[in-house]
């Protein structure tokens, strides 16, 4: 079960990490503390790097190159959590802002990506599991109209993105507008998947941040006025760090909140309230 010279635990649960950017990072190390951990990412260079410093660490990690837009590529990332003993927790991180992407892309990496993930996942997860999807602030005082929702409800179809951007036109199937209608539909993912997850014992919820201390988050700033004025009306006058986020995920996958599934946890100073006083 051990050897010498290394910090692998094999009677640790698995903690299944996607993404390693900054954000995933300070989950994965956070969650290290009582996980083996697989880390997952598109760029195979950046997750082995990330790998061998975690293993500096002391913390038993091993990477995987995942694209989950890639329904294979997510299937490869299953069988490697399965040969690794089963789900122990799910922290999905991957995403992408709207500097980062076009209508499509944004679509299928945030909200595709998920469910392909959440979907694959679930017959590893046991009694106990957790999966946390990282959804956003953004996707809070809104609500799309029912044709929408409708197209959104099938967040694993191939023409999800395709289908969104006929139905809204193409002014208004912005960058901007993927990010909302993504997070809004890993919302309703969490929401409506509660009940398959909980016939195996296991949870799933969701964790939107608000104004967050980010590489991702400092390019948003200089590129949108909206997101200045945002921060302007934070009740805590501060962004949050990446830290307080990983504060609430280890929360969250751990026995402490054993009876939260199927909802949304806010992290964010207060912004959504002063957004909406009512």
């Amino acid at each position: 079960m051990y050897r010498i010279g290394s910090s692998e635990r094999a009677d640790l649960p698995l903690a299944v990490v996607i993404g390693a950017g900054a954000m995933g990072m300070a989950i994965a190390r956070r969650l290290a503390q009582q996980h083996r951990v697989l880390l997952a990412d598109i760029n195979g260079p950046h997750v082995e790097d990330r790998v061998s410093a975690m293993r500096g660490e002391g913390c038993d990690v091993t990477g995987i190159v995942c694209d989950v837009t890639s329904l294979p590529s997510v299937q490869a990332l299953a069988s490697t959590v399965a040969e690794k003993g089963g789900l122990g927790v799910l922290a999905h991180v991957a995403g992408l802002s709207p500097s980062l992407g076009d209508f499509r892309s944004i679509m299928r990496v945030n909200l595709r990506g998920a469910a392909l993930v959440a979907e694959a996942l679930l017959p590893l997860a046991r009694q106990g599991s957790a999966a946390i999807l990282i959804a956003s602030l953004a996707a809070h005082n809104f609500t799309p109209s029912d044709e929408v929702i409708e197209i959104l409800h099938k967040p694993t179809a191939d023409d999800l993105a395709e289908r969104l951007e006929r139905a809204l036109g193409l002014a208004a199937a912005t960058p901007q507008m993927a990010y909302v209608y993504s997070k809004w539909g890993m919302l309703s993912l969490v929401r409506r998947s509660t009940a398959n997850w909980g016939a195996r014992g296991a949870r799933i919820v969701s964790l939107s941040p608000g104004l967050i201390a980010t590489t991702q988050g400092a390019l948003e700033f200089q590129k949108s006025e909206g997101k200045r004025r945002m921060f302007l009306l934070s009740p805590l006058k501060r962004e949050g760090t990446m830290l307080e986020i990983a504060d609430a995920v280890e929360f969250l996958a751990s026995p402490r909140a054993s009876f939260i599934s199927g909802t949304d946890l806010l992290v964010d100073g207060g912004l959504s309230s002063a957004l909406s006083p009512k």
